[in-house]
């Protein structure tokens, strides 16, 4: 089976960004898996300029239905992050179509949905990312930027445009507990994103010395193995110690 215009056919994972400090999920984020738990990459490698367009809306539309279906709507306040192509985006508006109306079919409130531009994808064109992300905050979407401090966004794409939201790379927080010059990279981070009032996510966590070591910088939000692993079956429970 394939989804139409795709030609292969995928499902989502869901892995939850944990709030260290309420004790809550602050969201789960949809991950790209194939149907016998291949990997994203194996997915992604099957993108190309014919079908990106088809993919993205494909993404949405299947996110929105297995978080449904799997209850994320009975955790409250609880975001559905999805993960979009910015240069699958032609026009912000038109694109957003499908999206609303998966939302509707679903009963999903479309302030529920979050959407992540990842920075490992080049963006040729830093505008059109900006329009599409304040078209995206004025139909009541949170924004976010993924893997920030990897790849091609940097502070540059910042300062550019400020997301509700930006996920710091685990490129950055990896034995963040032992090296005082990632530890003072993201302490700068944590200090420039309070100043634009944006939200900081911390990604890639496994110990507890690395999120404790990020509590103490003053993060959060948090996702990582250390809390739960990414799950096709079931929306994943977390156990804070």
């Amino acid at each position: 089976p394939s989804i139409e215009g795709l030609g292969f056919d995928f499902t989502m994972a869901f892995q939850p960004i944990v709030n260290v400090k309420a004790r809550t999920t602050f969201a789960y984020e949809a991950l790209v898996r194939g149907m016998n738990g291949e990997s994203a990459a194996s997915i992604l490698s099957q993108i190309n300029d014919d079908n990106r367009y088809s993919f993205d809306q494909a993404c949405r539309v299947k996110a929105i239905e297995r978080a449904t279906e799997l209850g994320l709507l009975s955790i409250p306040d609880c975001k559905l992050s999805i993960n979009f192509l910015p240069n699958a985006v032609y026009q912000a508006e038109t694109c957003i179509r499908a999206t609303l109306k998966a939302a509707t079919v679903f009963g999903f409130p479309p302030g529920r949905l979050m959407f992540e531009v990842t920075e490992g994808e080049r963006v040729d064109d830093p505008m059109h990312l900006k329009r599409i992300f304040e078209e995206y905050a004025r139909q009541g979407f949170t924004t976010s930027i993924d893997d920030f401090g990897s790849g091609y966004s940097g502070l540059n794409l910042l300062a550019m445009f400020q997301p509700h939201v930006l996920k710091i790379d685990m490129a950055l927080t990896r034995d963040i507990d032992t090296d005082p010059v990632r530890a003072a990279i993201i302490e700068g981070v944590v200090l420039v994103a309070k100043r634009l009032g944006i939200t900081i996510v911390a990604e890639g966590i496994e110990t507890c010395d690395e999120r404790d070591t990020l509590i103490d910088l003053g993060v959060e939000l948090m996702q990582g193995y250390y809390f739960a692993r990414p799950d096709t079956a079931t929306l994943p429970v977390v156990i804070l110690n």
